[in-house]
């Protein structure tokens, strides 16, 4: 198995590409929950990130079951990134998280429920 810090240029490049990404949860009941998200990727960190509200099917789905999936596809580019989740709500997470979006896509509207699910 691949890690982030693994990563190639083609790689590091791809993943700051505006892209919009899939992320999949899993369901109390096992089956995914899929939607699409904006996602940053922070390889030093070996951390995907996605901003989200706390109250989220998405939110409450990584924190209860602890795993999550996300993927972007460029024709016939594309990369998926799986690990652990977990969903912070300390302000320096969640701002540090915010930045990057910022970096990649826009900066976020105003959110004061926002939190970040971290996949590491």
């Amino acid at each position: 198995m691949r890690t982030l810090t693994d990563g190639s240029a083609e790689f590091r490049e791809f993943w700051t590409e505006r892209h919009l990404c899939t992320l999949v949860t899993l369901r109390a009941d096992g089956s995914p929950h899929v939607v699409p998200v904006g996602v940053t990727v922070d390889v030093e960190a070996g951390l995907a990130r996605v901003i989200c509200r706390g109250g989220s099917t998405k939110a409450r789905n990584a924190a209860e079951r602890g795993t999550a999936v996300v993927s972007q596809v460029d024709g016939g580019r594309w990369s998926t990134l799986e690990g652990t989740a977990v969903v912070r709500t300390d302000r320096d997470s969640v701002a540090e998280a915010e930045r990057r979006y910022a970096q990649r896509y826009r900066v976020p509207r105003e959110n004061p429920e926002r939190v970040v699910i971290e996949i590491a």
